[in-house]
């Protein structure tokens, strides 16, 4: 028993070395946009860029959109699968999968040949049908995430019981989702929420072949033509990334304990 807790700790150890490490060194380098001194210099370039400014706020948008329609669209599917379509299920699960099998440039590539300038729907002649078009295809990407989320928070509470006993007091189902589902289900729609705000955020491909400015792109150039400030940029997206994280773990075990 000893020898086993001792080479979990090894594994653990070395495996945190291999993450904790190389941030170290990047993090370390980032200071040294001055010769001769440690300063946030590269830091304060970038957040007083305006093309850094622009790129990161157009993401942000993008993202809570996208959260929104992801939402909308699979917590009713995977309420009413759960509740009255339990043998569609596999059938939902493998289709929800498929972007994780289907490359994103295939997807945009999909997307340009059946939406551009001389198709039935021209979405990418304008800019404004370009982001509709980047938003569906962000909803896309995330579509595994936010539906193993909410399926995960489904399964954690008795939603037939739930729903019964709300239509015997006269409920009807938009006032069950709203008032009933949702709120029991709360810490799993944020954990999907947050893992779709993470992936838009860092997104690339969809946005480079739409031309579109997102933060991708951004970190793309800037990784290209500068020095100093792409290892600013890289420690800014892992923080972002971590903080999204830790409100998840937060919201799950505050979650967890009023259950308790």
């Amino acid at each position: 028993m000893k020898q086993n807790r001792i080479g979990h700790w090894i594994a653990i150890i070395l495996g945190s070395l291999y993450f904790v490490v190389p941030l170290i060194g990047t993090f370390e380098f980032s200071l040294r946009k001055l010769r001769g001194v440690y300063s946030f210099e590269a830091y304060r370039v970038v957040l007083g860029d305006p093309a850094f400014q622009a790129s990161f706020l157009y993401s942000v948008g993008l993202a809570c959109l996208t959260i929104i329609i992801g939402l909308l669209l699979i917590v009713p599917t995977a309420y009413w699968v759960q509740l009255r379509l339990k043998r569609l299920q596999p059938f939902v699960e493998f289709v929800t999968l498929l972007p994780l099998v289907v490359p994103a440039i295939v997807l945009v590539f999909g997307y340009l040949r059946l939406y551009n300038s001389s198709s039935w729907l021209p979405l990418t002649a304008t800019a404004r049908g370009t982001d509709i078009l980047l938003t569906f295809g962000y909803v896309t990407l995330a579509l595994p995430y936010m539906y193993r989320s909410v399926e995960t928070g489904l399964k954690s509470i008795d939603v037939r019981t739930l729903t019964e006993a709300a239509e015997s007091l006269g409920a009807g189902p938009a006032t069950i989702l709203v008032r009933i589902i949702l709120p029991n289900i709360r810490s799993a729609i944020l954990s999907g929420a947050f893992l779709t705000f993470a992936i838009v955020i860092g997104e690339f491909t969809f946005a480079s072949l739409l031309n579109r400015p997102a933060f991708g792109p951004y970190l793309q150039l800037i990784g290209a033509n500068r020095a100093y400030e792409p290892a600013a940029l890289t420690i800014m997206s892992f923080a972002i990334t971590w903080a999204c994280m830790g409100i998840i773990q937060v919201v799950s075990r505050n979650r967890a304990a009023m259950r308790k």
